[in-house]
């Protein structure tokens, strides 16, 4: 019996309910090509391999801060930007399930549509979790990464990847709900994806960069997610102390909040507008 069959029977579905039958629908399409999963876990990697031979090669030793190896600056960047797939992924198979009828069928259901979108984050929440763990673990066996914040900077550090991950996730949930057109969705995602990850601390250290590029890297809130999770892993700031978790949650969380309250709310609009 599949989730939507199970959905059709209910009469008064709990929240947790309908939020654990629809993550799990979510999960069972998104893990259903092994092809696409093992795809999608080895993108990190890529970037791993590609920037760190690219940037590294020309990265002299007064570029990175304290002599640290270009692998380690670069991995904590990518534990952050990695997230930035995950959440295009999220808003283009909203817009999809809009366009297919599913959603419209979910709005026939006594099920609560804000549940709807939490099951999309959440799964595509899951994915971006394998991803980052099969990096951690590539880089440390291929590329001989070991963070010296230890285990608990490490943590810190995935914990902090995860809430910008969630963050962004609501960010093209909303865009996707609001405007409701594949086409459009992918123009934006090119044009927000390169500056949140370029326009940044990711690749080489802001005062680096040019004076415009710079002020655009100072407003950007995954730099400061960037540097928190450097500072956790690699101490480049603060010796990895709990403040560098706080300033990336502090930089990241609001505008996740924001972006799912008014996710919620374009959601809400009927199908036909």
């Amino acid at each position: 019996m599949t989730a939507v069959a199970q959905v059709e029977q209910w009469s008064h579905p709990g929240a947790f309910t309908q939020l654990r039958l629809l993550t799990a629908r979510q999960l069972r399409h998104a893990f259903a090509d092994r092809r696409a999963v093992v795809l999608n876990l080895v993108q990190p990697l890529v970037m791993l391999t590609l920037f760190g031979q690219i940037f590294g090669s020309i990265a002299g030793p007064g570029v990175l801060p304290g002599g640290v190896r270009y692998l380690d600056y670069l991995m904590p960047a990518l534990l952050v930007t990695t997230g930035i797939g995950a959440a295009q992924h999220a808003g283009i198979v909203l817009v999809r399930e809009m366009g297919t009828g599913m959603t419209a069928r979910l709005r026939s259901l006594p099920v609560n549509l804000r549940l709807v979108l939490v099951a999309r984050a959440a799964t595509d929440l899951t994915r971006a979790a394998l991803q980052l763990l099969v990096l951690l673990a590539c880089g440390a066996v291929l590329f001989g990464f070991v963070p010296s914040g230890g285990v608990a900077g490490m943590a810190g550090a995935l914990v902090l990847a995860l809430a910008v991950i969630w963050s962004l996730i609501w960010v093209f949930l909303l865009i996707a709900a609001w405007l409701r057109s594949l086409e459009v969705l992918t123009g934006i995602a090119f044009v927000v994806t390169y500056p949140l990850m370029f326009a940044s601390s990711a690749f080489v250290p802001v005062e680096k960069l040019p004076g415009w590029l710079r002020a655009v890297a100072t407003l950007n809130p995954v730099t400061y997610a960037i540097d928190a999770a450097r500072d956790l892993t690699i101490g480049t700031i603060g010796g990895g102390s709990a403040a560098s978790l706080v300033v990336g949650l502090a930089a990241t969380a609001p505008l996740g909040v924001a972006a799912m309250l008014a996710a919620f709310r374009a959601f809400r609009r009927p199908l036909s507008r």
